[in-house]
């Protein structure tokens, strides 16, 4: 998941803005620096609270890079613990449901897949698409 930012000169130093994320900012003395800050900042933003109903947007593939307009990918384990969340919410499945549909024994094992930082297998990520066949994992990677 890519998403855009457009980058402010200001000063000495520099920010940016998210497009498709309203509030999310970063900034940096040096360039470098603020590429750093964004890839923190749109991890942080997209991270929901597990509780959380709210979705941040997805990105959007109609926005064009420019001089000023950068892609910033989110960690793919972020991206895809965020995708997991929302297809499990968009089918109206609590978390105890959605581990049961997958095979795990416990809720727990369900909930580190929706956690911040995942590393799911291969036959974790099988499962998932088993029980959510909507999810892509290409567009979790990408």
């Amino acid at each position: 998941m890519k998403y855009h930012f457009k980058i402010h000169k200001e000063g000495d130093g520099f920010w940016a803005e998210c497009l498709e994320l309203p509030g999310c900012v970063a900034q940096g003395d040096k360039v470098d620096e603020l590429y750093d800050n964004m890839y923190d900042a749109l991890d942080s933003y997209v991270s929901e609270p597990e509780d959380s109903k709210d979705f941040a947007a997805f990105p959007d593939d109609s926005i064009k890079t420019a001089k000023n307009i950068v892609e910033i990918a989110l960690d793919p384990e972020v991206a895809f613990s965020f995708l997991l969340r929302y297809y499990r919410v968009k089918e109206r499945m609590t978390q105890h449901q959605a581990a049961k549909k997958m095979g795990f024994d416990n809720v727990y094992s369900y909930q580190r897949l929706e956690s911040r930082k995942c590393n799911p297998s291969l036959k974790i990520i099988s499962k998932v698409k088993e029980a959510f066949p909507d999810f892509s994992l290409d567009y979790a990677v990408v």
